[in-house]
C-alpha cells in the first residue's frame, strides 16, 4: 500500500495546522503560514508552481516522490561560463526579447521556450530544431531536471556570446513577475532593463 505524503505531513505537524492567514501566503498543501522567501513545488497535472512549506517541500524533493503528481523545485543555480552560446545560435532561436528560458516539459515530452514580456511568460511557437542542434553541442544542459529547473539565457545588445545559466523554474517566473509590472513601451523601459540586472546579478551571486 502506498503511504500518503501529506499524512506523514499531518503525523509529524505537533498542532492542528493554523486557519489560512489573511496576510503573507500559505503552503498550498498543509496551509502552513510560509515566508517570503519559500519553496515551490509543479503540480504536474495543472502545470502550475504552488506554495510549498519546507516541511511539505522535503517530502517531494526525491525523485518520485510525488507520485508524478507533484515535484519539488530545486535550490541550485549552475553558471555556465564555458559554454558559449554564440549569437549566431541566438538568433537562430528567434526570440524577440533578449531574455529567455527552456524546460523539458515532460507531459508533451519536448524543450518549452518562454520569454518575458508586458502581458507575462510568451511561449515561443517556433520550432525548436535549432535547440536540438545546441542541446547536442552543450552536454552541460543534459544535466536540467525536467519540468522544474530550466536553462536561462540572456542576450545582451553587442555581446558577442549569451550568458547562460541553469535556475530553478520559479526562478524563472519570478522574473516574469517583476518585468510584468514595470514594463513601458516597447522594449520594456528603464525600470524592466535595471529589473533585469538586478535579477541577473542575483543569479551570478547564487550560481557563484
Amino acid at each position: 500500500m502506498t503511504a500518503d505524503p501529506l499524512a506523514a505531513v499531518r503525523r509529524l505537524r505537533r498542532a492542528p495546522s493554523p486557519a489560512p492567514s489573511s496576510v503573507g501566503e500559505t503552503c498550498e498543501l498543509c496551509r502552513e503560514p510560509v515566508g517570503p522567501e519559500h519553496n515551490h513545488l509543479v503540480d504536474l497535472e495543472r502545470r502550475n508552481l504552488m506554495c510549498a512549506c519546507r516541511l511539505c517541500w522535503l517530502l517531494f524533493a526525491p525523485e518520485g516522490a510525488g507520485g508524478g503528481h507533484y515535484k519539488a523545485v530545486p535550490e541550485r543555480y549552475v553558471a555556465f561560463p564555458d559554454l558559449q552560446l554564440s549569437r549566431a545560435e541566438w538568433d537562430s532561436l528567434q526570440v524577440p526579447v533578449s531574455v529567455a528560458f527552456f524546460f523539458l516539459n515532460s507531459s508533451i515530452e519536448r524543450m518549452a521556450a518562454f520569454y518575458p514580456g508586458p502581458a507575462g511568460a510568451t511561449e515561443s511557437l517556433l520550432p525548436l530544431d535549432t535547440w536540438d542542434e545546441i542541446a547536442t553541442g552543450h552536454a552541460e544542459l543534459a544535466t536540467l531536471v525536467p519540468d522544474v529547473e530550466a536553462f536561462l539565457v540572456r542576450a545582451e545588445r553587442g555581446a558577442d556570446a549569451a550568458e547562460c545559466f541553469l535556475v530553478p523554474i520559479d526562478a524563472c517566473y519570478e522574473l516574469v513577475g517583476r518585468l510584468r509590472m514595470l514594463w513601458r513601451g516597447f522594449d520594456g523601459g528603464q525600470e524592466a532593463h535595471t529589473a533585469l540586472d538586478e535579477f541577473f546579478a542575483e543569479v551570478r551571486a547564487r550560481a557563484s
